[in-house]
């Protein structure tokens, strides 16, 4: 095995290096700090303290270090010598991209699951889902994830590895690093295949489950109001379930696939979901977005006085 890999990263003309280095730069930025606020507001606001709002600060966890695995990688490959990554850094940046991409889809479950919870089974809410359910449920994402990934990890690394040390890819994922073994690949690409696609689609399968009987509950919901309001705090997660499956199934449901598409859906689901998931649960939701502006309300009158 090479000592080191060198990451072939995006393929772009050379007038628009600034502009993509500013562009993954900014959206690196605003990712960790609309996540951070995310946070901030749900810490300091009492209101906020509750089952659903512990989810979406597990998510925005989540979120920022997924962001943190990929996109620095990516900024420094517009910088001279960028590109080269050590083995164990290689290693290390396809766990974790793995072990926090999992532990995410888990999350989204977990998220619908509680939802429906809420909207279904509103009476009984309290003691299905109280802090010591909800933490039960956070660790049970992060143990799942990190063993599905040190599996996958180790059937990844296990293969013999020749001197051509060339990734052709913008980080070090399976795919990718899978074309660089000196060793039939069907077993590892047909165990990655099954493993994923099992993953994502019991998932999804159950988030679909949870939503059918959300909706058929709304429906019977005789005031406008709370129809509206049940409406408006579902879709945000299925809007951020949406951008999150749909690359994700694109790319890895095809892995021996790799090709110039592949850089643009990647870039979907590591750069553009976690900045978007802030976005859409702040404009979506009605007590975040209270809480934001009593927040700046309070910071005003603090400045002022």
């Amino acid at each position: 095995m090479p000592t080191e890999f060198i990451l072939a990263g995006m393929q772009y003309p050379k007038e628009v290096k600034i502009p993509l280095f500013l562009f993954f730069l900014s959206m690196y930025s605003l990712t960790l700090s609309g996540n951070s606020l995310i946070l901030w507001v749900v810490v300091s606001n009492v209101q906020l303290h509750k089952p659903m709002y512990w989810f979406l600060c597990h998510l925005s966890i989540l979120d920022m270090s997924f962001s943190s695995v990929v996109i620095p990688r990516v900024i420094a490959g517009f910088i001279s010598g960028g590109k080269v990554i050590s083995v164990g850094e290689c290693i290390s940046q396809l766990f974790l991209f793995h072990f926090l991409g999992c532990a995410e889809c888990l999350l989204y479950t977990l998220m619908a699951y509680d939802r429906f919870l809420a909207i279904c089974k509103p009476l009984h809410y309290s003691n299905f889902m109280n802090w010591r359910t909800c933490l039960i449920l956070s660790l049970g994402t992060v143990i799942a994830g990190c063993l599905n990934s040190m599996a996958e990890t180790v059937l990844t690394f296990r293969l013999p590895f020749g001197q051509e040390n060339l990734v052709d890819y913008m980080f070090c994922d399976i795919p990718a690093v899978l074309k660089l073994a000196c060793a039939d690949t069907r077993l590892n690409e047909m165990v990655i295949l099954v493993d994923i696609g099992v993953v994502a689609m019991t998932c999804f399968l159950l988030i679909l489950t949870s939503y059918v009987y959300i909706v058929a509950a709304i429906l019977r919901i005789k005031s406008t109001e709370g129809r509206r309001r049940a409406f408006s705090t579902c879709s945000a997660h299925v809007i951020v379930v949406g951008i999150y499956y749909i690359p994700v199934g694109l790319h890895y449901l095809r892995p021996t696939s790799q090709d110039s598409m592949d850089s643009v859906i990647c870039m979907l689901y590591t750069t553009v979901t976690p900045f978007l998931n802030p976005v859409i649960y702040t404009l979506r939701n009605k007590d975040i977005k209270l809480a934001l502006m009593k927040q700046w309300a309070g910071f005003k009158s603090s400045v002022e006085s």
